[in-house]
């Protein structure tokens, strides 16, 4: 017994360790929110006073807001987009057999790998050759080249492990393709979807490089780009308890999907690993 309750406490305090790892910054965040001028560079653990005065402050610019929305437009369509092809590639990718479908996916993970630096002088000319720069319809294009790939190989390994029974069984029946992808396998993709949505979504949400390289104007900046941007009374003086209340803002939203669909995700996640 001994033994086994000596583990147990270890298991539970690693727990505690990782979790206090992993949540601690946007506590401290949360607090240094609340925080006005020296007091920032005071380390306390929780705030002196409860004012949320630097919230006020990044709410009332309505160029603030409208980044929020920018983001918001853009990662749901990012995500919409990117699933629906997926949920199409990877059936053709996971189902038919054809030749070259092997070096046809290794491509897919290959072009996920390439740094975004590296396609950023590309993808510029091209934006720009389109006419899409300094565009929401810019940005969408452009996250598609992170998300896509990933989409489509995430949900091609989960299209490979359904059950060939049902769809030799709606074959059998008379359905089409179309009918076996949109009403046979997308019911049993819900943990995947989401899972892979979701991840799809963060991406899109945090993506920093590309929003700023092709968006010019502050009302077509999208919320990573507005936060770095957001400056004090000389270039020497940030405002770092309004960035750390618009970084909190702009944090919610995310925790708050986890949370909702947290279910789902670890059945997304854990789809596939147990076989027989």
């Amino acid at each position: 017994m001994k033994p086994n309750l000596w583990l147990r406490i270890g298991f539970y305090l690693l727990v505690a360790v990782i979790i206090v790892y992993a949540v601690f910054p946007f506590y401290y965040a949360i607090v240094s929110s609340m925080k006005f001028g020296s007091d920032l560079f005071t380390p306390n653990l929780l705030p002196a006073q409860f004012k949320l005065d630097n919230y006020v402050s990044v709410l009332s610019q309505g160029v603030f807001l409208r980044n929020v929305g920018n983001s918001v437009v853009v990662a749901v369509v990012v995500v919409v987009v990117s699933l629906t092809i997926a949920v199409s590639a990877s059936y053709a990718l996971g189902r038919v057999r054809f030749k070259g479908r092997k070096l046809l996916l290794l491509t897919v993970l290959g072009i996920s790998m390439f740094p975004q630096v590296a396609v950023l002088s590309g993808m510029f000319e091209m934006i720009r050759a389109l006419g899409l720069y300094n565009t929401l319809w810019g940005l969408v294009l452009t996250y598609m080249v992170f998300t896509l790939p990933f989409t489509v190989w995430v949900l091609t390994t989960f299209m490979r492990d359904l059950p060939k029974e049902l769809e030799e069984a709606a074959i059998m029946d008379g359905a089409s393709p179309l009918v076996i992808v949109t009403q046979v396998f997308l019911p049993l993709m819900w943990p995947a979807l989401v899972t892979t949505g979701l991840l799809a979504f963060i991406g899109a949400w945090n993506e920093f490089l590309f929003a700023l390289t092709f968006t010019l104007s502050p009302e077509m900046r999208t919320v990573p780009v507005a936060i770095a941007l957001i400056s004090g009374a000389s270039q020497f003086e940030l405002p770092w308890g309004t960035i750390m209340a618009a970084s909190v803002i702009v944090t919610v939203p995310v925790v708050g999907l986890v949370l909702i669909f947290q279910r789902r995700i670890v059945s997304g996640l854990t789809a596939g690993a147990v076989k027989g």
